[in-house]
């Protein structure tokens, strides 16, 4: 991936409904450039949106998009915490969304009499490992080695995009709609899948709580929900709710896989605090990244996902802010919050050093964390490393002079306290 100069190199086969758009260097992807729309004056309006368009893959109108898994009261509320402001070309997908809601509640409560007792009875199979850094730092990459740990196992893209009743859907989906997916993923190479490793805040956000990817369905708005980040002013009760809905959702996942769960969301990097408290013995990976490439990777990824599924036209007008906000926010309350974490519970990890060398990264991870004897994976990971990482092609970001001026000043923190400057 990135390199100290900011160089990417492509990663492992990912998700289609995640935040996190690692690959983002695969042979024949763009590369990014900066956070910048295209400049009017350079060429006509259609010309501009062309090129953003030929940017992502085609993803098709049949596809289901991230709120296709809500109930109708959690589609509601995001409707109306949007000030229902649909553009007019996404009204057909709002109408089948609002027509698809409705099921969510059905086969939800058909579940809850299936598996009444198996989930009374459910219980966390060892102590989770959230793995935590900022968008783009290799999250994923490392999320995709550890599963195939076959000890290990994760929530899954179908299980968060339909938290409600995965235990008695998957399967149907899993065998008879794998076509409703695109072949990729819309802003890279990766191969999407039901199957593939995921991030829960999607779940989270699809079960009604509150949720920083809220903001993905209207994005030519003020960003909602950004005290998530970090818990900064929730009131205690409402945080209670929100770790019951996680805990809650994990041990859904846990009836399902029988195994103990690695877990990934960006979203939990401000969070560790609170994460730490409501799973006592959990344990933490933490992956830093040379914020050069982090910012217009960054930026790259939510245009992405803005595209494929805003319930706007988004006009890309607030992304670099948004980003810088979002890191701060988030490191500010992760310093304080580790702090009050055991040191044998937590480890940091340079995306430098995962994507040099992977296998002694891994073997780190496992040592540090106890986690397991890493000697039983180790032929899986070296064979991965000798043969799919080995070709792998690195990009080049080219961060405009002032853009990088901005976010040396901006994350000055970042950049000394992990090595980047």
């Amino acid at each position: 991936m990135a390199a100290a100069d900011g160089s990417d190199t492509r990663e492992i086969e990912g998700a289609a409904f995640t935040a996190e758009q690692e690959d983002d260097s695969r042979v024949g992807a763009e590369s990014d450039q900066s956070c910048e729309k295209p400049d009017p004056s350079d060429q006509s309006s259609s010309e501009s949106e062309k090129t953003s368009k030929a940017k992502f893959h085609h993803y098709p109108f049949y596809s289901p998009r991230f709120w296709h898994g809500m109930r109708p009261s959690s589609w509601w509320s995001l409707l109306r915490q949007g000030r229902f402001r649909i553009h007019p070309s996404r009204l057909l997908m709002a109408v089948a969304i609002s027509f698809a809601t409705p099921f969510n509640t059905l086969l939800a409560l058909i579940q809850g009499v299936i598996f009444r007792r198996k989930l009374a009875e459910a219980e966390l199979h060892g102590p989770p490992v959230f793995i935590v850094g900022h968008w783009r730092s290799g999250t994923t990459l490392l999320h995709e080695l550890m599963v195939r740990d076959e000890r290990l196992s994760s929530p899954s893209t179908f299980q968060c995009f339909a938290p409600c009743h995965f235990l008695v859907t998957e399967w149907f989906f899993r065998r008879f709609a794998t076509w409703l997916l695109p072949g990729k993923r819309p802003m890279d190479n990766m191969a999407a899948g039901w199957d593939r490793p995921q991030e829960d805040e999607f779940a989270l956000m699809n079960l009604g709580q509150p949720s920083p990817y809220r903001r993905i369905a209207f994005p030519n708005e003020v960003a909602v929900d950004m005290n998530y980040l970090d818990f900064d002013g929730v009131p205690e009760e409402e945080k209670q709710e929100w770790m019951k809905a996680l805990r809650s959702f994990l041990l859904k996942v846990s009836v399902d896989t029988g195994r103990p769960l690695i877990i990934k969301s960006p979203t939990h990097t401000g969070r560790i605090g609170s994460l730490a408290s409501e799973f006592p013995e959990a344990k933490f990976i933490h992956i830093t990244r040379d914020p050069r490439a982090l910012f217009p990777s960054t930026c790259r990824l939510w245009r992405g996902l803005d595209e494929v599924q805003a319930l706007q036209k988004p006009t890309h007008d607030l992304h670099e802010d948004y980003v810088i906000e979002c890191l701060r926010r988030m490191y500010k309350a992760f310093h304080e919050q580790r702090k009050s974490i055991d040191s044998a519970r937590i480890i940091d990890v340079r995306f430098e050093d995962l994507t040099n060398n992977p296998v002694e990264t891994l073997r780190s991870i496992y040592k540090t964390l106890r986690l397991s004897d890493f000697e039983s994976v180790e032929e899986t990971i070296r064979a991965w490393a000798d043969s799919e990482h080995k070709t792998y092609q690195r990009n080049q970001h080219q961060l405009p002079s002032e853009q990088e001026a901005l976010i040396l000043n901006e994350w000055q923190d970042y950049f000394e306290r992990y090595g980047y400057r």
